[in-house]
């Protein structure tokens, strides 16, 4: 990992700065894949399956005695986790749903919101090396709670056309039945314009690789929304003297095992702990199955030396993590400065894993420092908030003056006949 000690404000720019990809070529191929999508439906999934994940298929759709099968395949200890995991997140995110609250903004004008599910939604989980079955959890919840009327889900298939029985699992405990094997860009295209077996959704949720962050941002543009924009994992660890470099090492290392396009950060204000995780993350490398990625990942990754914790909270700030981790003395006041960041771990016991998995935010953040201007997934992402007003006569005599005042200030005399028209 690179090391930084004692940047400039100047400098943080390029500390802050994330892993350059040039896709122009990429989002060329993706565009062409959603065009086949729109054109030829069903059979260019079809075709991708084959080309792309060496899977030969009749069906897109996953057969109903599957999901039976998968709880049958797999082991009771995954399960149980599973359905604690399930159980955190319900809690946590059954608190977010709002009650209409009506407001009387003068005698006889009452307003209020509510929250309504948006209809049809597509969930998008990752398969392959890394089958993300916690993120069905993660969205199909969720989804649930805010009272989607249609959930489905795509997800890539396995070369014998399976899907990972911990997927159909999570998705059983969630209450989906659809579920669809294909994944990629071809995937998001077919939650975006509809196929013979696949409905067209109005927003499509889900982490992925380049080309399926390349193709959601596509159809975004298309009028199709998404949850966010989003990138490889992250995360920046904020460090004093009292962090245990051990535990800091491990987290670092969670996030730098993703992909080898992750990127992680350690600021700190002890040359000793830098040090000390620097040695660390040597040993706990060498023990990870996917040690050759993570080290990958630690290539475009810094441990960055400041002058004090403030500064360090400062760059943390203008980093605006996907995962923030806080391993430093009165950890809890200090997240009192956190501004920017999409979920933030505070003190030795908060590892970031615990997110990811079980306990009970949501782990679909945003990345790339849009962590700035986005929020993580919430039940408020699967609502729309729909204001409504009320009015009685005697409220529309007692805001007409200003209503017809204004219209015809504007020039939009028609606005103000329909107040008036009401009155005489």
């Amino acid at each position: 990992m690179q090391i930084v000690r004692y940047p400039l404000p100047e400098q943080w720019p390029s500390i802050t700065e994330r892993p350059y990809h040039d896709n122009r070529s990429l989002l060329a191929s993706v565009k062409n894949i959603l065009e086949q999508v729109q054109s030829d439906g069903d059979a260019a999934l079809l075709r991708f399956a084959q080309q792309f994940d060496g899977a030969q298929l009749d069906v897109l759709e996953v057969p109903e005695e599957a999901f039976a099968a998968a709880a049958a395949a797999l082991p009771e200890k995954l399960k149980a986790a599973i359905r604690d995991a399930a159980q955190n997140i319900e809690v946590f995110h059954a608190a977010q749903r709002e009650a209409g609250q009506v407001v009387e903004t003068r005698p006889g004008i009452r307003c209020w919101r509510k929250g309504v599910g948006i209809d049809k939604v597509g969930l998008y989980i990752p398969g392959g090396s890394a089958p993300l079955f916690s993120t069905v959890l993660m969205l199909g919840i969720p989804a649930r709670l805010a009272g989607c009327r249609e959930v489905l889900l795509c997800t890539p298939p396995a070369k014998d056309g399976s899907v990972h029985p911990a997927i159909l699992f999570a998705a059983h405990v969630c209450g989906i039945s659809r579920v669809f094997r294909t994944g990629g860009a071809g995937a998001v295209g077919a939650m975006a314009y509809g196929t013979q077996s696949i409905p067209k959704v109005h927003k499509i949720f889900g982490p992925g690789n380049q080309w399926v962050t390349a193709a959601k941002q596509l159809v975004q543009q298309e009028g199709v929304a998404i949850d966010m924009p989003a990138g490889p994992s992250e995360v920046c660890v904020v460090a004093d003297a009292d962090a245990n470099p051990s535990y800091v090492a491990a987290d670092l290392l969670s996030q730098a095992e993703h992909g080898a396009d992750s990127q992680v950060l350690l600021l700190t204000d002890s040359e000793a702990v830098l040090t000390s995780v620097q040695a660390e993350l040597g040993r706990q490398l060498a023990a990870l199955p996917r040690a050759d990625v993570a080290l990958k990942a630690l290539g475009g990754s810094r441990l960055v030396l400041l002058r004090n914790l403030d500064e360090a909270m400062e760059l943390a700030n203008a980093y605006a993590a996907e995962h923030l981790i806080l391993q430093c003395r009165d950890a809890e006041q200090v997240a009192t400065q956190v501004r920017s960041a999409g979920s933030v771990f505070i003190g030795p016991w908060s590892p970031e894993s615990v997110g990811d998995y079980a306990s009970g935010t949501n782990h679909t953040l945003p990345t790339n420092g849009y962590a700035r201007a986005y929020s993580g997934v919430s039940v408020d992402s699967f609502v729309r908030k729909i204001t409504f007003q009320q009015l009685s006569r005697e409220g529309l005599e007692g805001i007409a003056a200003t209503v017809t005042e204004m219209a015809e200030a504007e020039g939009l005399r028609a606005h103000a006949e329909a107040v008036r028209v009401r009155l005489r």
